[in-house]
């Protein structure tokens, strides 16, 4: 396991506290409005920042010596608001920059929009947006899907992750989708390093207004923390936030104010807002507890989210609202093991039995022990643009394809004959 160092801040926050073959670039993005946030209102439209106890856990720490990686379409490091924040990049589809901060792809503003709810600081015009870690660093890694690179969405995402491991992540935030309920075997590599280095993975649920009912891979995978979205009112967005019962918590998904490259915003929304929103938050859990594992972090955050109904978790809402104060603060019970599961031991079950039982029926929906999921196609599209492909046709399906053509053409065939036959 990699040895993480801890800066001293971070130790003073303690004593303080005392205490895509298938795939879319923003597995869970909303609509934008092309309306610019008015500068003057920028952070007094950030409800969530008082409203989930983001501002209150500020008085413990404000996500200093926490790294975040946004695996996204790029940031801007220029914005006023992510000067300074951004710490390190890397580019994995050919078509931006050696460092990451060229926007690229369909939706290109994504990245910084998404950037700024994690760790923007709040300096731009007007005060800027501040995000809900803003003294953590980033590192940026720019895909694109749905333009024309040579590179698969799915290699993409595996390289992103691995390089943000090696660089140093403590978390890294994804607000995308595969928009299917299985990955490819090389996310079982990459996301498998992402946990044996004790980084916490952070995804988006995905938009049913984007046409994504189900939440998809990788929010289907075990030991992510897959993120719903919620209107003002605290109830599930009917435009942004898909379903399923991977659903960890649930953040703020409508009404958000993002930076966006050349240092406006816009309003937005989506599940790809939510995302870093809870991301910055998990490095403020981070923070404050800098000996803390990935597992207990998760932890503390779904054990003090606030539940919405008597089921928890529950299949809309998972453990409830996300509360940032209580995260930080509360006393909780230390785990030994993610809740949300464990990637290595589902490979260690389900890999071995698709070598052994390639024809088993379902072999193709692989969802997560202890946390199966619904079925189905999942999660929206960046902006939702970003989709590179539809699921594949399961092996078995083809095969009662190749078996009804070969009994046609037999039909086909005697039929002829007996027509010949009538001739002759």
């Amino acid at each position: 396991m990699r040895v993480r160092a801890r800066s001293a801040r971070r130790v003073a926050a303690v004593a303080a506290l005392a205490l895509l073959a298938g795939a879319a670039l923003t597995g869970a993005v909303a609509s934008v409005t092309d309306a610019p946030a008015a500068a003057a209102s920028i952070q007094n439209r950030e409800y969530w920042l008082d409203e989930y106890g983001i501002r209150e856990a500020w008085q413990v720490t404000r996500g200093e010596g926490v790294t975040i990686a946004i695996i996204d379409s790029g940031v801007d490091d220029a914005h006023p608001d992510l000067v300074g924040a951004v710490v390190g990049g890397t580019d994995v589809s050919g078509l931006g920059s050696a460092d990451g901060t060229q926007p690229v792809g369909v939706g290109s503003d994504h990245g910084t929009r998404v950037a700024s709810l994690a760790a923007g600081r709040g300096v731009g015009p007007g005060g800027g947006v501040l995000g809900a870690a803003p003294e953590a660093d980033i590192l940026t890694v720019s895909l694109a899907f749905g333009v024309a690179s040579e590179r698969s969405g799915d290699d993409q995402i595996a390289d992103a992750v691995r390089w943000a491991v090696d660089r140093g992540a403590d978390i890294i935030s994804l607000s995308l989708t595969r928009n299917t309920v299985e990955w490819p075997e090389t996310w079982d590599d990459a996301f498998g390093y992402a946990e044996q280095n004790d980084v916490l993975v952070i995804a988006a649920a995905g938009n049913r207004g984007s046409g994504t009912e189900q939440v998809g891979a990788p929010a289907t995978m075990p030991g992510v923390l897959v993120v719903g979205g919620v209107d003002r009112a605290g109830r599930a967005s009917d435009e942004a936030s898909s379903q399923g019962i991977t659903i960890g918590v649930m953040a703020p998904s409508e009404q958000l104010v993002g930076a966006v490259p050349g240092g406006g915003y816009v309003i937005w929304q989506g599940t790809s807002g939510a995302t870093p929103i809870v991301a910055g938050i998990a490095a403020l859990v981070r923070s404050a507890h800098p000996d803390m594992d990935a597992a207990n972090v998760i932890q503390r955050i779904l054990a003090t989210a606030r539940p919405v109904t008597a089921t928890t978790p529950d299949p809309l809402y998972g453990y409830g609202l996300v509360d940032a104060r209580a995260a930080v603060v509360a006393d909780v019970a230390r785990v030994d093991a993610n809740p949300l599961g464990s990637l290595a031991e589902w490979v260690t079950v389900n890999r071995r039995a698709d070598a052994d039982a390639p024809s088993v029926v379902g072999q193709d929906a692989r969802s997560p022990i202890a946390r199966t999921a619904s079925g189905g196609d999942a999660a929206s599209t960046f902006d939702g643009a970003w989709r590179l492909a539809s699921p594949r046709i399961p092996e078995l399906m083809l095969g009662a394809l190749v078996v009804v053509t070969a009994l046609a053409a037999l039909v086909l065939t005697a039929a002829g004959f007996v027509r010949r036959t009538r001739r002759q």
